[in-house]
């Protein structure tokens, strides 16, 4: 079961909504662990042991550290990398095992051995994410360990950040696991976030990935040159409000439930560097990889070369952590060495020239990042990247031939919702309406709740009437 689904709309979503509100305050919690697992075995059935057995385990694991890290902190430490090793190891076996196996056969080992299909269940990049941290900072003693493994549950299984994330902190939810409170006002903006991620899914991403997948599943001698960049920049913008669309819907959903989620994106196609791209894209990760890896690796502390280092393997790590492919560690790795050639002093010079030349350059360096991403295998990419560098087809037709003008007009939607644009008049206006007279006040908020309320009448409408929804996270 998806966010942008008929069925989680009308059905999952406002049954869940209105028994957690009304039950007593200390069912919630009992309430919110039995719908996420429904909300998961929806799609992943018996894989939903999986994750039951990871709560005991680690919430045993959690008791352990935290019991030894008062009486014995080495077997502490023995015990949180005993945790974590079983955590990763699972990770890999589900997620990795097929594309080492694949590696190793080329290298000539395990030659012929079958390659096993592998289910991939969905959401465990993020989820063993979650209970490392949470291990992590029982260990660091920035959390105290859950006593109650229903409580424990809940915060691995959060249906809202479950498969998409963002990746959240033991320590900065544990409090509203504890206790939380339904404000109204809370409410009211949690669904305003909903329906807008829901907006940047259907409407926005959902219209631009046609054209990317297209194109995509072309082969790379067939397409021209013009059409391979308008399919780059196509699926830049769909991988953006896609992850930002659900992250926002994701946010929406904690705030209807007394919860409270970190950002994850922050207009990260403004940035005008690569360092500041990372510090805007998927925040919730790169804050995860910088405080658990980058920093314990020696961070930018121990000289400039295992500064590189550290950001080198920080960056293989992200690429490998998105799939398990040879694209996506070339495509952590590209972003790898130019975070390293900025810090060698490229930064600076940037810094010296137009703000309009740091945009393009920005968005240059992720517009080619995301060909790997994309593409189905590193030969595909290099292939592709020839065709943008002007060794496409030379079949006679324009690229504008493959956009209507309903594309185009989301094409520009996109664009301009990818600044600040769109947030700005939204300040300007609630602004204006609060110093305005009650009536002006009374009569702009409902206006206001009046689009929302068009806005997902016309994103149902889309999901009822078409099939195409894709869900990017299955590579994930």
């Amino acid at each position: 079961m998806v966010f942008s689904s008929v069925m989680f709309l009308f059905i999952f979503l406002p049954w869940t909504l209105i028994i957690h509100y009304f039950l007593p305050a200390r069912l919630r919690n009992t309430f919110l662990l039995l719908v996420s697992l429904l909300f998961y075995a929806w799609g992943e059935g018996y894989l939903t042991l999986l994750i039951l057995g990871s709560i005991l385990i680690n919430y045993l694991g959690g008791l352990l550290i935290g019991h030894f890290k008062e009486k014995n902190i080495r077997l502490s430490k023995i015990l949180l990398g005993l945790f974590i090793a079983l955590n990763i190891l699972v990770l890999v076996y589900f997620k990795y095992f097929h594309f080492l196996l694949e590696n190793l056969n080329r290298l000539g080992l395990f030659k012929g051995t079958e390659n096993p299909y592998i289910h991939l269940p969905i959401g465990i990049s993020f989820y063993t994410f979650h209970i490392m941290s949470y291990l992590i900072d029982v260990y660091r003693r920035d959390a105290t360990p859950q006593k109650n493994p229903l409580d424990l549950g809940l915060y691995i299984f959060l249906f809202p950040q479950l498969v998409a994330g963002p990746i959240i902190r033991y320590k900065d939810i544990s409090n509203k696991i504890a206790k939380r409170f339904i404000i109204g006002e809370d409410f009211t903006k949690g669904v305003i976030r909903f329906v807008r991620g829901l907006a940047k899914k259907v409407i926005i991403a959902n219209s631009v990935a046609l054209l990317a997948d297209k194109v995509f599943a072309m082969q790379p001698h067939e397409i021209p040159t013009a059409l391979a960049w308008l399919a780059i920049v196509s699926y830049t913008l769909q991988i953006y409000f896609d992850f930002s669309g659900y992250s926002d819907m994701a946010i929406g959903l904690g705030q209807m439930m007394g919860f409270t989620f970190p950002e994850n994106f922050n207009y990260p196609y403004i940035a005008t560097s690569i360092q500041e791209f990372w510090q805007r894209w998927h925040i919730s990760l790169s804050t995860w990889f910088r405080d658990y890896l980058y920093i314990p690796l020696g961070g930018n502390k121990a000289g400039k070369f295992n500064t590189y280092r550290n950001l080198f393997i920080v960056f293989f790590v992200t690429g490998l952590w998105h799939g398990s492919s040879w694209n996506f560690i070339v495509w952590g790795l590209f972003h790898g060495c130019f975070l390293v050639i900025e810090r060698l002093g490229f930064k600076k010079i940037l810094e010296k020239t137009p703000v309009f030349f740091r945009h393009a350059y920005t968005l240059f360096v992720v517009l080619i990042g995301w060909v790997f991403f994309r593409a189905p295998n590193f030969k595909y990419s290099l292939k592709y990247l020839k065709v943008m560098a002007g060794g496409g087809s030379s079949y006679d037709y324009s690229a504008m031939n493959h956009l209507d003008w309903y594309a185009v007009c989301i094409f520009i939607l996109a664009i301009v919702f990818s600044t600040r644009l769109r947030s700005g008049l939204e300040n300007f206006a609630d602004n204006r309406l609060l110093n305005g007279s009650p009536t002006l006040k009374n009569g702009g908020i409902i206006v206001k709740y009046l689009c929302y309320l068009l806005v997902f009448i016309y994103c149902t409408t889309e999901l009822a009437q078409s099939s195409y929804n894709p869900f990017i996270y299955f590579r994930f």
